[in-house]
This record gives C-alpha cells, structure tokens and sequence, in this order.
C-alpha cells in the first residue's frame, strides 16, 4: 500500500495524518511461471558482459515473443528469472494451460537457442539449463 501525507492546517503541527489508498487487487484464479537458467552464475563468471547480454536478451526477447502469442503476461525479468502471469490483468478461464503451454514453448525455445549461441558464446553454452516452476491460485498484485 501507498500511504500518503496530509499536514494539517493550523496552530496544532505536531502531527501528520496517514490517509492510505490500495493499490493492489486479488485476483483468485492466476497461475504464475518462474524460469530460472541452471548453470548460469558459473557459466557468467567466466564470460564477457556482451557475452552474458547476449545470453540473456536472445533468450528473453524470444520469451517475450512467446509471451504475446500466448497473451501471457510478462511480470518482469530478475537476473536470470523469468516472470510471467496468465489471469491478471485480464481474468481468464485457461490460466493454468495457457501457461502450461508458454512453459513448454519455453523450454522448447531456450534449447534451440542456447545450442544455437555455442558456436558464439563457448562450448559450455549448450550446458546451460532452464528449471520452471508453476504455481496456481490467487494472489495480490498491484
């Protein structure tokens, strides 16, 4: 929650009044994904940060791809984690197989990608893995 500050008017300044607004809202049927790169730390202490950027904006940008073909919603991206949601904003009855696909599609384009940038990034490239997580249910989110 956002709070904000109201002074009052007067001889009596002694005291500030919190008046606090929601910002967020529940949404009881989300399901949420996390993509995580197995192998990544190791992999990027031994890389260029060009090399990691690569890494990371080839395999992003093809989730993001996915994401809007799947109409997923892309929360945000955290180092190597990758964060989306189907049911919020926009409430649907296929959350939980919609992301269940855009999973699949994911790990299906991080493989092809990652042979593929062997040939650029380093042998140990195609070593790298991605481990998905899914969880339905409602959350609060705002």
């Amino acid at each position: 929650m956002k709070s904000f500050l109201s002074f009052p008017r007067g001889e009596d300044n002694d005291f500030i009044k919190f008046e606090s607004r929601p910002l967020a809202e529940f949404f009881l049927e989300t399901t949420i994904m996390f993509g995580d790169i197995t192998g990544f730390t190791a992999w990027a202490s031994v890389r260029e940060p060009s090399q990691v950027f690569t890494l990371l904006e080839t395999v992003y940008s093809s989730f993001d791809q996915l994401a809007k073909r799947r109409r997923v919603f892309k929360v945000e991206t955290v180092g190597d984690c990758y964060v989306a949601v189907t049911g919020l904003p926009e409430p649907r009855a296929d959350h939980a197989i919609s992301m269940a696909r855009f999973a699949q599609d994911c790990l299906w384009s991080f493989s092809t990608i990652v042979h593929q940038l062997e040939v650029v990034l380093g042998p140990d490239t195609a070593d790298l893995g991605i481990r998905i997580g899914i969880h339905s249910g409602p959350v609060t989110a705002g």
